[in-house]
């Protein structure tokens, strides 16, 4: 057996009760209890017809993290009757090392080694439902279910070996399974297990392990996902391959809006290895035994294509300009703003500031790839979707099947953060699978496919304004913003861009701005700072003229620059170091904590720097809702070329409970890297007539010559305190501090991304 049918063995009925999990996944449950005193049980528990929705009764919501959606034990936790072990999680595995972290998580309240325990991710026929793996909220959602549901399951399993030893819970100790009493006796969880039924509702409160007896949680072990990806072994759904596979390239529309007029597609069927030509509407493919015969067809079936027009895209020179025109969304976030107060009358000097962003794309360095198979009446797709379960619903609409028909298996994929094409290839998978019944599909887009169809971040504008007093303190703030959707994620068929191809195509859902405190375009548009008189505006734009939807930390990384670079020029304007101005205007204690640590690490105030050296600094909570982080950065300039190099950085992050340091420390370290990237560098290249960034040449990224020579991250670790998502945290306050430092090296205050190259240059 190969490593990867071992990997796809995880996914087998062997480990799975179908029938619970059918009843678990198709079937509605209509749960209510009382919390008075004296009632013992759940009042009723009603199954409704097969298929509606789920509905918890409200007691769920005091459970914890992901429990509150996926209530029962057993959807996390299985323990069959020889001992084995299985954990379930929602969540997927990106590179973040979060497979690793919440496993950790599961085995310390377990009391299970971490190598005992089948760790299962996101997969429709098996984990529960957490939507989708984004947002830093893995380790605060997902591993707080999982904190909670190992600790349930440990004591409900101690407890029944408690009353068979006749003994107390408290004299019995567990390790590895295996649970012992102080007379030498001892039971398994597999013996233990038949006592018991894990088919129950999470209680609120939980028999959780004191924090100082950790032995799993807060080290750094080794990441599970690596060692294959350092071997070259099978890592990535780029590497799956299944008997009887055979390959398929898509042909895309060569702008936004195209139909196909006419393929030549006889030409195409003779080639050598081509076993089809699929054909629905405007999409377009073909299917070939090889994969470079595939490409080979591809090349020829699109060079031989006939397009309509299609729509025109908008005019890079003024689409910041046009914003105030489509965002037709006013949306007050924030106004502390008193009809009494008095507190700008006492203003000494106000400032103001614009700031603008143009589109950029993720830049995956692996193409978008999913695999599928269409056999019996059932389609199975392996993808690197962020959300199985949503990209689930989708198909199904889609394909016109029902949900349980469609199973989607995630594998990690080379290159996959934020919204890229990973669902739209998937639907590409799936489309064509249907047409090859029996044969397992692998679609993989072509590197200029995944540059021009991406879903890009929006290019946005920021205005902020504000006042300060004599004594050098900020009385007024006011902010506001302009943006189109941030999250254009699959909530239907439309939202697939294969499926808006269709001979019958389907509509995308209508875009929504999302809602604070999580925000999209505004997310970290209210300041964590204490500031009278705030009031912050989000424009937003329910009309794209690009392609948009999430890429890492969404809006954040515009408004913590906007807002980060302003504070250090009210500092300037206060007569302040920017450090002390913004501790003055801070009273949240665990950001004054990363702040204070930041900047005692890099040595702030640095002393007078040599030519074309320049330090900033930037603080931020994520979303004022997850991990705190203070980061301290030394520049260098090269004026000739525009070139700018991070020279030095001192991160400081307060993410809670840490889980795994290392995972931590890896996950600022490459937020500092990838902001860096963007903030100095990153443009996406189109004119109105078609999207011109369509490879590397023409989409620059960091390059190796450029990146940070040292970046130190120092977490603060606080047992026992709730986990605070960290993935995404330190991607403004880089911006923010990248903003300042070439500010200090260079005398000028450079508001509008990209930073560096051309624009520095001139």
């Amino acid at each position: 057996m190969s490593d990867h049918d071992e990997h796809l063995d995880e996914h087998t009925d062997e480990h799975i009760d179908e029938s619970r999990r059918r009843f678990m996944l198709g079937s509605a449950l209509v749960v209510s209890y009382s919390m008075l005193p004296g009632v013992k049980a759940l009042a009723q528990q009603v199954i409704a017809d097969e298929g509606a929705a789920v509905h918890i009764g409200k007691a769920t919501q005091a459970l914890a993290g992901s429990l509150k959606t996926n209530p029962y034990l057993d959807s996390w936790i299985r323990i069959d009757r020889a001992g084995k072990v299985t954990v379930y999680t929602g969540k997927v595995e990106l590179g973040t090392g979060v497979r690793t972290a919440l496993l950790q998580i599961a085995a310390e309240e377990l009391a299970v080694a971490p190598a005992l325990i089948t760790f299962v991710t996101a997969d429709t026929g098996a984990s529960p439902d957490e939507g989708l793996t984004a947002g830093s909220h893995t380790i605060a959602d997902s591993g707080s279910a999982l904190l909670n549901a190992s600790a349930q399951v440990r004591g409900l399993l101690v407890d029944a070996a408690a009353k068979r030893f006749g003994i107390r819970s408290n004299v019995l100790t567990v390790r590895d399974s295996v649970i012992k009493a102080p007379d030498g006796r001892s039971m398994t969880y597999g013996e233990a297990v038949g006592l018991v039924d894990l088919h129950r509702i999470a209680t609120p409160v939980s028999p959780l392990t004191n924090p100082s007896a950790f032995h799993v949680i807060g080290t750094s072990l080794p990441r599970v996902d690596i060692p294959r990806k350092v071997t070259g072994g099978v890592s990535y759904v780029q590497d799956m391959q299944m008997p009887g596979m055979v390959h398929a390239r898509v042909v895309m529309p060569p702008v936004y809006d195209a139909r196909l007029l006419q393929a030549n597609t006889a030409d195409v069927l003779k080639m050598p290895g081509v076993v089809k030509v699929v054909r629905n509407g405007s999409m377009l493919a073909v299917v070939a035994d090889g994969e470079w015969q595939a490409v080979q067809a591809q090349r020829a079936l699109a060079a031989n294509s006939q397009w309509s027009a299609g729509r025109a895209l908008p005019d890079p020179a003024t689409v910041h300009r046009d914003l105030a025109t489509l965002c037709t969304q006013h949306i007050e976030i924030a106004n502390t703003h008193s009809a009494t107060a008095t507190a700008t009358a006492t203003a000494i000097k106000t400032l103001g500031a614009k700031y603008t962003k143009r589109y950029m794309m993720h830049g995956s360095i692996g193409p978008s790839c999913a695999l599928a198979l269409f056999k019996d009446g059932a389609m199975t797709v392996w993808t690197h979707s962020q959300g199985v379960y949503p990209l689930r619903d989708g198909l199904a609409e889609m394909l016109s099947m029902p949900k349980d028909g469609v199973r989607c298996i995630h594998v990690e994929g080379s290159g996959c953060y934020g919204h890229n094409g990973a669902d739209d290839v998937a639907a590409h998978a799936a489309l064509i699978a249907r047409e090859m019944e029996g044969k397992p599909v692998r679609v993989q887009w072509m590197r200029e496919q995944e540059h021009t169809w991406d879903h890009y971040t929006p290019a946005m504008v920021t205005e902020v304004k504000a006042s300060l007093d004599a004594g050098g303190n900020i009385v007024d703030w006011n902010y506001a913003l302009w943006s189109s959707s941030h999250n254009e994620r699959i909530v239907n068929a439309g939202r697939l861009i294969p499926a808006q191809l269709l001979q019958k195509p389907f509509a995308p859902a209508p875009s929504a701005p999302m809602v604070q405190p999580e925000g999209g375009g505004d997310r970290n548009g209210i300041p964590l700072y204490a500031l009278p008189n705030m009031h912050v505006m989000n424009n937003f734009s329910p009309t794209m003229p690009l392609h948009t939807s999430a890429m890492r930390s969404l809006g954040a990384h515009m408004n913590v620059f906007s807002i980060e670079t302003f504070m250090d020029e009210l500092a300037a304007a206060a007569g302040a170091d920017p450090v002390e101005f913004r501790l003055r205007h801070m009273q949240d204690p665990r950001a004054r904590d990363v702040i204070r640590l930041a900047a005692e690490k890099f040595g702030w105030p640095r002393p007078p720097r040599k030519r074309n050296h320049g330090v900033g600094f930037a603080f931020a909570r994520y979303k004022n809702l997850m991990a705190y982080v203070a980061i301290a950065v030394e520049v260098s300039v090269v004026p000739e070329t525009g070139q700018v190099i991070l020279e030095h950085a001192e991160a400081a992050v307060d993410a809670g409970q840490i889980v795994n340091p290392d995972g931590i420390r890896n996950q600022i370290e490459g937020g500092v890297i990838q902001s860096a990237s963007w903030t100095l560098y990153e443009e996406l290249q189109f004119d109105t007539n078609r999207i011109r960034s369509f490879d590397w040449s023409s989409y620059p990224i960091l390059r190796f010559s450029a990146a940070p020579r040292s970046v130190r991250v120092h977490p603060i670790d606080r047992p026992g305190a709730p986990f605070l998502g960290a993935a995404e945290a330190s991607m403004g306050p880089t911006a923010g501090a990248l903003g300042n430092a070439l500010f200090d090296a260079t005398g000028k205050r450079l508001r509008d991304m990209p930073l560096a190259g051309e624009s520095l240059r001139a």
